[in-house]
């Protein structure tokens, strides 16, 4: 039987200082040498995954985005994308624009990845978010909001008042999928809006049968976390994670700043 394991990064397999401890990094690649199927599933692009987990050599696609996008773990090669239609954007962006807030879009434009913004108007947590991606080749400010949709939309990042981020939640929640809480590193208010069919839960099961996994065991702390372990086989909650996601798992391990993931696979993997 092969098993794919699959961690979310943030909170789970990262530690506090937003990075994979060296004895994470050194428990699973010798892991994976020795065959194990890992990977994970973030909100993150594909770029910023990278950097926080340098040192980890993660052989097998990765999901990001919350399962917008599954790349490849190596190139970074898309091999499967969920997008928006054109008047979903189209409508969603209407409606934020109404209510205030000035989202950072994320598109395919001629084939190129980029996040767009009108810099003028973004909040002062967007700007502060902005700034930490200085440098990023995704990176595409704009001026109109015609440039701020062009090409395949596939995600929305609203950083705002929670106020004015809670109504925009409350009315699309049934209807696209949907995340509305705090940043655990900054404390801000995040809205982050996916289309329908992607989730880390489908994104889990393309995953599955990409690999020709027979079984999957799925590791998270975040509410973003709970369809994938509705999903999985066996999934498990770090104890640091949310009371909602722990009543979902398995089991309970380590925290994310006592390599609980990587403890459970050495314990685990060979049994396997």
């Amino acid at each position: 039987m092969k098993t794919l394991y699959i961690s979310d990064l943030d909170g789970t397999l990262l530690t506090s200082d937003q990075c994979t401890s060296d004895f994470t990094n050194k428990t699973i690649n010798e892991l994976t040498n020795k065959g194990m199927l890992f990977s994970y599933a973030t909100a993150r692009s594909f770029n910023t995954s990278k950097i926080v987990t340098t040192g980890l050599k993660v052989k097998m696609p990765i999901i990001v985005y919350n399962g917008t996008l599954i790349k490849d773990g190596t190139t970074g090669d898309v091999l499967i994308k969920n997008t928006f239609n054109k008047q979903q954007a189209e409508e969603l962006l209407y409606d934020l624009i109404q209510n205030g807030i000035y989202p950072i879009v994320y598109s395919f434009t001629d084939g190129t990845e980029h996040f767009s913004y009108i810099r003028e108007k973004v909040s002062k947590a967007e700007s502060e978010f902005l700034f930490t991606r200085k440098g990023d080749p995704r990176d595409r400010p704009v001026e109109s909001l015609t440039e701020l949709i062009s090409g395949e939309v596939f995600y929305f990042t609203c950083i705002d008042d929670q106020r004015k981020l809670e109504p925009i939640y409350n009315k699309y929640k049934d209807i696209h999928k949907c995340f509305c809480q705090r940043d655990i590193y900054t404390g801000e208010q995040w809205l982050e809006i996916i289309p329908e069919a992607a989730s880390k839960a489908n994104a889990v099961k393309q995953l599955k049968k990409l690999t020709g996994c027979d079984k999957t065991v799925v590791f998270g702390d975040g509410i973003n976390d709970i369809d994938m372990f509705l999903t999985a086989d066996e999934s498990y909650a770090v104890v640091n994670a949310d009371p909602a996601v722990k009543h979902f798992a398995t089991g309970i391990i380590a925290s994310n700043n006592d390599d609980g993931v990587a403890k459970f696979l050495l314990e685990h993997f060979d049994r396997k």
